[in-house]
């Protein structure tokens, strides 16, 4: 199971943000994306989750290229963004049982369990704490398994304790053989996770 990112180049609105960047991830492997607001993070995760299309290289999931086949490498990731994707009248339980739903799997009561929402599983999202809410949205990695987890600023909001909780499901992940690519502003302090700093042109650092 592999993840190759080839001399991949991304344009905004006629601005180049980032160019030629290069990389591998493969199972039981993780990279902390870093770098200053605007200097691409968001957007290079955007492009491996395929919501955006790069202007040059090409990402390639197991050797095959995501574009030729798209449907495959849809089934092996879970993108969770900066913003949640929740509904807000739905309650934490039914926005997770319509992720469920729509990837065909059943990992719900696991996933309120592993997040510690038993609590507030059947209260609507809309009164939910920024926190509370940033939980409901994480728990769709247990919901939903899939290989390869690739999450835009994934403890904004978390306080310390639940910092550390998503940090031991982060690790636990890994350690079965899954992959992960995360961006964030915040040091996890995660030993051997891989480091993309993209302040420093693109370059990976090991």
């Amino acid at each position: 199971m592999s993840l190759h990112i080839d001399s991949l180049t991304c344009i905004r609105q006629d601005r180049l943000i980032f160019a030629d960047l290069s990389f591998s991830l493969s199972a039981g492997e993780m990279m902390w994306v870093k770098g200053r607001n605007g200097v691409g993070k968001s957007s290079l995760l955007r492009i491996l989750a395929g919501l955006l299309a790069p202007a040059a290289g090409k990402v390639s999931w197991n050797g095959t290229d995501i574009a030729d086949e798209p449907d495959i490498y849809h089934q092996n990731f879970r993108y969770i963004a900066h913003q949640d994707a929740l509904k807000a009248a739905f309650s934490a339980r039914e926005n997770l049982d319509f992720w469920a739903d729509y990837a065909g799997q059943d990992q719900v009561l696991a996933a309120l369990q592993a997040f510690e929402l038993q609590d507030i599983a059947d209260h609507p999202v809309r009164i939910l704490s920024a926190g509370q809410k940033k939980r409901s949205n994480l728990a769709r990695l247990i919901a939903c398994p899939a290989p390869l987890w690739i999450l835009d600023e994934p403890v904004s909001s978390l306080d310390s304790h639940y910092i550390k909780l998503f940090k031991s499901l982060l690790l636990a992940h890994v350690t079965k053989g899954g992959m992960a690519i995360l961006a964030t502003h915040q040091d996890l302090e995660i030993d051997n996770i891989r480091i993309l700093d993209l302040d420093r042109k693109g370059t990976a650092l090991c």
